[in-house]
């Protein structure tokens, strides 16, 4: 299918425009990562301890940060989390260790920061039993200990108990998503003294805490090698096969511009202050095969022009290689881009990063194709022609069988 019939696009004479293109953006990010936001890792890759925090309300993002200082954390990064209705926000906290201990502190300290200047209706219920964040351990205990059914200490009131603290967890966790509405939602579901205990002795405080995951400093370094390594392992393969299959001024002209194209999505992640975790550097190699996909048809269509047309002027026969090939580009390209156009504006919080790192690099990976590794050949026989070094590009060798 041809969208454009025999476009005649001099793409080698906008070449300053794209190189100050690349040179502003390229230079953007490279600021932003090293004096600005810097470049904000997830917590897969710096360590810490992440609460995801379920709201009854709306959260108030300011508000909870704040009730953070009060409570003495340090700098903890506040995001919600999910779609909108769903009222959650994560919040990640520094931690260095990924034990037991450091997931019931972080829970416990999360709890203790919103209890005391956050939930509206903890000040006035002071000493009273937490229902939205009390586990089945507490729940069970506090009803042993006030005892509402009159059962005395007995096995029998032990297993009563725990009947009615796992009605409450039900409709606490699957029927409500973690905060239960009021205290009228628990009528019918527990016994009516249960009840009136919990009305007497427990309150509401309108956020429950849904789960906390701790990731050591040791293994998020070790994650950020390993990230490192696959992205520079995957240009360096991509090399090799290149001067294997053309010649390596291919292979170098195609590693700069996926090179090109990784430093200006990291530098866009840095500018947005969004985070990097381990779903953004799969969408980087996976953009990295993708752009490197789509320079490999611009240099296949060079390279079958230069075997027929050896007396062609370099500028010119590039120029043809590339709008023979731009229908392809547009269409390949412009599918792919709606697909994740979509994912990023319809997939969600969750999604957002990975989506934000597809629509970001193949926007630049496609651009880079036409703009920087298709230039690069050109002035790469410019400086051989400066040199006397031959008159014209080398034709790639044929692939070995």
């Amino acid at each position: 299918m041809e969208l454009f019939h025999n476009p005649r696009i001099d793409w080698l004479g906008k070449k300053w425009y794209f190189l100050g293109f690349s040179l502003i953006f390229s230079a953007a990010g490279l600021l932003s990562l090293f004096f600005w936001h810097h470049l904000p890792l997830d917590v897969d890759f710096r360590g810490g301890t992440v609460v995801t925090v379920k709201f009854a309300e709306t959260p108030n993002l300011a508000g909870i940060r704040d009730a953070a200082s009060k409570a003495g954390l340090s700098g903890p990064r506040i995001t919600p989390f999910g779609p909108a209705e769903n009222r959650e926000v994560k919040i990640t906290l520094s931690s260095g260790t990924t034990n037991q201990s450091a997931i019931d502190q972080g829970r416990a300290t999360i709890v203790r920061a919103l209890t005391q200047d956050y939930s509206p209706s903890a000040a006035q219920n002071q000493g009273k039993l937490d229902l939205d964040n009390a586990t089945h351990e507490s729940l069970t205990n506090w009803l042993e200990q006030q005892d509402p059914e009159h059962l005395g200490a007995t096995a029998a009131a032990q297993t009563k108990y725990q009947e009615q603290a796992n009605a409450v967890l039900r409709v606490r966790d699957d029927q409500d998503s973690g905060v239960i509405p009021s205290m009228s939602a628990l009528q019918g579901v527990v016994d009516p003294a249960v009840l009136s205990a919990f009305q007497q002795g427990a309150y509401l405080s309108g956020f429950s805490v849904r789960s906390v995951d701790v990731i050591g400093a040791q293994m998020g370094s070790v994650m950020r090698k390993q990230a490192l390594l696959a992205t520079l392992f995957s240009l360096a393969g991509m090399l090799v096969y290149l001067w294997f299959r053309f010649e390596l001024i291919y292979g170098v002209a195609a590693v700069v511009a996926c090179f090109h194209d990784t430093l200006i999505t990291v530098g866009a992640f840095s500018l947005m202050n969004i985070e990097v975790s381990l779903t953004v550097i799969a969408a980087i190699l996976t953009l990295i095969g993708y752009s490197m996909n789509d320079t490999i048809v611009v240099f296949d269509r060079i390279r079958e022009n230069l075997r027929l047309s050896r007396r062609e002027p370099l500028p010119e026969l590039v120029n043809r290689s590339i709008n023979q090939t731009l229908s392809r580009t547009v269409l390949t390209s412009g599918l792919t881009f709606l697909t994740v156009l979509s994912l990023f504006l319809f997939g969600g919080q969750v999604l957002h990063p990975f989506s934000f790192a597809l629509v970001v690099g193949i926007l630049i990976g496609t651009y880079s194709s036409i703009a920087v590794a298709a230039p690069m050949l050109v002035a790469y026989q410019e400086w051989r022609t400066h040199q006397g070094r031959g008159a014209a590009l080398p034709a790639a060798r044929k692939a070995k069988v």
